[in-house]
């Protein structure tokens, strides 16, 4: 099967048409400035608990054997 470039013209249109469906705003509720708080809330405890956790026994190994 051969396709021509008019296909190839449409589809990528198509495609176009796709990205800017789905990055247009969303109707609906607005964001809640609560909301956004509670997120940047959520996102630094999951920060803290990754810094807060252990370098493994076979990682330190490993490091020290760079040294």
């Amino acid at each position: 099967m051969v396709s021509s470039t008019t296909d190839n013209r449409s589809a990528a249109a198509d495609r176009e048409k796709g990205a800017k469906t789905a990055s247009a705003p969303r109707k609906g509720r607005a964001a809640n400035p609560m909301d956004e708080g509670h997120v940047s809330q959520v996102l630094r405890n999951v920060y803290q608990r990754a810094v807060d956790e252990d370098i493994p026994a076979e990682m330190l190994d490993l490091l020290s054997k760079l040294d």
